[in-house]
């Protein structure tokens, strides 16, 4: 028996309905258990999704979700941070032009006010 692409998408299909099933039924069952403690309620939705999350991890999709997460993490741990002082100057210079440009929207706005009042009457 040959098992190929096709497969893999079928049963990667099976995989997320039967995730989203869970988390349909999760919260289905949430609203409808309104009435039960809400620590029941909640430890049941965190073992549906965690459920969820194991069967979608298993799939192809999934594990290239978890392998762009692993790059991403490497990604950001190259990242080059500014320093709390270069933070401080560039917020300050925002706040400055921001403060800046308002001044001279309000004075325009002012002033085209006042001649639209003077023209109309």
């Amino acid at each position: 028996m040959k098992t190929g692409k096709a497969d893999n998408v079928g049963t990667d299909r099976l995989k997320w309905l039967a995730a989203v099933t869970l988390v349909v039924a999760g919260i289905g069952g949430n609203w409808y258990f309104q009435s039960e403690s809400l620590l029941v309620r909640v430890a049941a939705l965190l073992a549906i999704m965690g459920l969820s999350i194991l069967i979608v991890w298993n799939s192809r999709k999934g594990q290239e979700i978890v392998s762009l997460l692993r790059e991403s993490r490497s990604e950001v741990r190259r990242v080059v941070w500014p320093t709390n002082q270069e933070t401080n100057q560039t917020t300050l210079i925002v706040l400055v032009i921001v403060l800046i440009f308002s001044l001279i929207l309000w004075g325009l706005d002012s002033l085209l006010g006042w001649i639209i009042s003077s023209i109309i009457g």
